[in-house]
Order: C-alpha cells, then structure tokens, then sequence
C-alpha cells in the first residue's frame, strides 16, 4: 500500500505544477486566443483586456491565499486543498467552453481566470502545510524541494506548452488543464487524508477585507503603472495611479496594526519572531521577484532580439523562448532535489547563501553579453542562475516551513506563496517599467532614422509614434510590431516599393531597432536584480545555523 506521505505529495505536486502553469500559459497563447474571439491584442481598446487576462490570475491568487491559509488551519487543509482542485477544474472546462466573441468574449475569460485562481489559491496554500504535516523533519527537504521544483517548473513548462498548444487550437490551451484537474480532484478526495491540527478560532473579518481591499488596490495601481497615459508612455503619471499606490500602503498598513490588535488574525506577525520564518520570507521574497524579473526579460530578449535575428519567424519564437531557458529551468529541477535531500542532511544554511552568491553573480554576467550574443555563453550563465535557485529555494521553504507549529502551517504556507505571488505582479510592474523608460527616449528617433536609411522615410509618422508598450508586448506576444502596425494602415504611400516594404515588415529589422536601447535598459534590470540578490545573500546569513 502507498504510504499516505506519497499520497500526499503526489496529491500537491500535482496541484502545485496545474495552478503555477497558468500562470504563464496564457502569456504566449495570447495572439491566437484574441484571434480566435476577433480581438486585436495591441489596438487601443484591448490593452486593458489583454494586461487582464494576463494578470487576473496572479492578482487574485495573491488576495486569497492569506485567507485561505487561514481558514484551512481552522477547518482542516485537506478539506480546501480538495474543493481547490474541483473549482480550478470548474473554471478550466468554463474557459475550454467560452462561448463570447469580442469585448465579451475577453470578460468572459477574465472571469473564468479569476474561477481559475479561486481554485488555485486552495491549492497553493495548502500545499507545503501538507507536505510538512506528513514528512519528518529528516525527510521534509526532500519532499518540499519535489513540490517547489514543481512550482517553478510550472512558470516556465508553461510557456512552452502555451506556444505548442496555441498553433493547434486555442482553445487547447485551456483544456490542458481539464484531464490534469480531474485526475487531481478525483485522486485527492480518493486517497487523501487529513491529519492537521485544527485551530479553533474566529474568522477575522476586517482583517480580510483590509487586506483584500489593500492588496486589490496597490496591485491595481502597478498593474496600470505601465499602461499609457495621456502622451506618457507609462501610467506613473496618472493620478489614480499615484492614489492606488498611497491607498493601497495605507489599507496594507492599518491591517498591520490591526492584526497586531485582534485575538485571531489572519497574518500572524508573531510568526515572524522567529528568525527561520522572516529571514526565509524575506530572502524568498527577493529571490521570488529576480527570478520571475529575469523570465520576463529573457522572454523579451529572446522572442524581440535574439530569436529574430537569428533566422526564427515571429509566430514560432514563443516556443522557442521557452526551448531556449529549458536549462534554467531543467538546472532549477535537478539541483533543487538534490539542495533539498543534502539540506535534510546538513541543514539550510550553506546551501542557502551559496545559492544567492550563484545567483547574484549570474545575474551580473548577464550584463556582459551583447544584445546578438553566442547562445553558448547564455545558455552557461542561465544554467548557472538555475543551479543558484535550485540550491537556495527547497531549503529555505523547509526551513522557514519547519519553523512554526503545526496549527499554524496553513497560516505559514498561505504568508509564504502570497509573498511569492504578490511580488510576480510587481516585478512585471517593476521590470517592465524600467524597459518602457530606456525604450521612450530613443525609440522614435532611432525608428525614423531606420527608415530614412532603408528608403521609407514617409511611413514615419505611422511607426515613429509606436508607443514602447505597442513594441515591447508586441515582441513579448511573438508579433512584429511593424509589420502590425503598417497591416492596420488604411493606405501605404505610393512612394514605398514592395521590396522596401518587404524589409520593414522582416523578422531583422525592427529587432535590429530597438535591440540597443532594449539592451541597455536590460542591463539595469540585471544590474538591479543582481544587487537585489546580493542583499539576499547578506540577510540569509542571519538564517540559524543548526539542522532542523
């Protein structure tokens, strides 16, 4: 008979892997889903729709994961770790079916995305309070580094299995998740037993609705950060923007000081006295925000420069973005089980401040590469940056998981993916908005003196105003920006020959126009990353140095 710690972690692999995949599935399936409901994801009127189904999800996972977390240590994590995986199977069939066309079409799907996320923030908070609530602490390493490996993997398996299943049919893209879901339901309510320690308290009302009203809010203030505004090329200007962003830290802070105050709060902050928990918090808190920064950007580097220029058509470089990170992503995975079986042995400490020293150092090597760079080079210092994450994750959620009592584990695993979740909305935020800011500057010039030079000066005034977001999520969607651009143009100018056309619309040249600005605004992100991962490293070192 399977021994029910097996069951266990099979049960929240599985639900580990489905509900971080949709994280990132749907980014590079975008341009066939909006093609196949009759929406043109760069017009104007889809950004909003397009920046929404792209970030609902996370949006909404980090909202309830804290609750959720809370609420299964009071009525049992099995229990909501099941109905988890029953609602996410309920909003995959929902977006396999969306029956909408056009503006409704792309509500529906948001819709059916935040039944996704429902579903997913049952599954994510829950899944390492089980692992630990039936693994020994000699054996828990181990079992959490397969859970987390399944985590990260998600993120990036997601983007390859987006790009092959969105040339079959877009729709594919969601039923993925349909047999997985069902198989997981089924499995988990079979064979899955409880064996938690139940926590009698009341729910904390306001404090969820501070926190939810909080979160909401300051999420909402990044996420239209990097929209338009106005003639600005960002939203930093707006000032809604500037109100979420105060109101947000505001709400965030007075539901500190309330859960400070109240008898049963849902952020227990007297978790964070213990010097395992906060320092494995924070240093995953930044190890979380450099490694889905550096996906986003190598996602951008790879589909709006490298991929391009190196013979790939824009429509196949999703795919092969995601071909071309597999060894950060394979390093992450098999350095991660092995971190998590020695920490086991050994304990977290070494491991993890070796695994931020790689990391920071990888990703300060990144900013020694030239934006047409031999794959070779990258393909070392990205392996690297895995095998740097993979020592330092498994054993820093062991550790900070190990840490706290077992009524409170719930509790703990909701703190610890909310942090996670919530800093993946940020540092699209963050990142992105570094990269619009380097592009702004130079990019209608740099435009319009490429065009002069291949003799089609008179389409300048069409592609010179190409807003930064209009090229950098066109690249990052795997469509050309310009040939987009001059297909919507009601007349080209007679003056412009095929053949000059024909170059315009290449896969080389519009990455050939934005790859040195891009490429110095990349380096900041990496510089920032870098410096980001050495303050890590230093906060790690306060991590206690005995084995659990």
């Amino acid at each position: 008979m399977v021994q029910q710690k097996w069951i266990a972690l099979s049960n929240t692999t599985l639900g580990q892997l489905v509900a971080t995949i949709n994280t990132s599935i749907i980014i590079v399936a975008l341009p066939p889903i909006f093609n196949g409901i009759g929406l043109n994801p760069l017009s104007p009127g889809s950004f909003s729709y397009l920046l929404w189904v792209i970030m609902s999800y996370m949006i909404a996972v980090s909202v309830l994961l804290l609750t959720v977390g809370k609420i299964s240590d009071m009525y049992g994590r099995v229990r909501l770790f099941n109905m988890g995986f029953l609602i996410f199977t309920v909003g995959s069939i929902l977006l396999y079916l969306t029956p909408g066309r056009g503006d409704a079409g792309a509500a529906e799907i948001i819709f059916f995305r935040l039944i996704q996320a429902v579903g997913g923030s049952f599954i994510m908070a829950n899944s390492f309070a089980i692992i630990t609530d039936n693994f020994e602490p000699s054996e828990r390493g181990l079992a959490i580094s397969i859970n987390s490996v399944a985590s990260v993997s998600g993120v990036s398996l997601g983007i390859v299995l987006g790009g092959i299943l969105s040339t079959i049919y877009w729709r594919d893209v969601f039923l993925l998740s349909v047999p997985l879901g069902i198989f997981g339901t089924i499995w988990s309510y079979a064979k899955l037993k409880d064996n938690s320690v139940r926590k009698k308290e009341k729910i904390d009302i306001v404090g969820n609705l501070l926190f939810g009203a909080g979160i909401v809010i300051f999420l909402l203030g990044i996420t239209y950060g990097i929209v338009p505004y106005g003639s600005s090329p960002m939203g930093w200007s707006n000032p809604l923007v500037d109100v979420a962003l105060i109101s947000g830290i505001i709400i965030i802070g007075i539901f500190l000081l309330w859960e400070k105050r109240t008898p049963s709060p849902m952020f227990d902050l007297k978790l964070f006295r213990r010097r395992d928990f906060s320092t494995g918090s924070l240093t995953g808190f930044i190890s979380a925000m450099t490694m889905m920064g550096l996906l986003y950007m190598l996602t951008l580097l790879f589909q709006g420069i490298w991929l391009p220029l190196n013979g790939y058509s824009y429509s196949s470089t999703p795919f092969w973005a995601g071909v071309y990170m597999l060894p950060m992503t394979v390093s992450m995975g098999l350095v991660g089980l092995f971190a998590g079986r020695l920490s086991d042995r050994t304990g977290p400490w070494a491991l993890t401040l070796t695994g931020m020293v790689i990391s920071a150092i990888s990703l300060f090597l990144l900013t020694l590469l030239p934006y047409n760079f031999d794959y070779i080079w990258m393909g070392i210092i990205i392996t690297m940056f895995g095998t740097g994450y993979g020592l330092f994750n498994s054993p820093n959620l062991s550790s900070a998981m190990s840490s706290v009592p077992p009524e409170e584990r719930g509790s703990a695993s909701g703190m610890l993916n909310n942090m996670r979740n919530t800093v993946y909305v940020g540092s699209m935020g963050a990142f992105f908005s570094i990269l619009i800011a380097g592009l702004a500057t130079d990019l209608p010039s740099r435009i319009s003196s490429s065009l002069n030079a291949a003799g089609a000066g008179a389409l300048s005034p069409y592609l010179s105003h190409m807003p930064p977001t209009v090229a950098i999520f066109g690249a990052f969607l795997g469509i050309n920006p310009a040939a987009a651009l001059i297909s919507s143009m009601k007349n080209i100018p007679s003056s412009i020959s095929p053949a000059t056309l024909n170059i315009i619309e290449s896969n080389t040249w519009f990455p050939g126009v934005v790859s040195v600005p891009l490429m110095h605004a990349f380096y900041l992100v990496f510089y920032s990353a870098s410096i980001l991962t050495v303050a890590g490293a230093l906060i790690s070192i306060l991590r206690s140095r005995r084995k659990k």
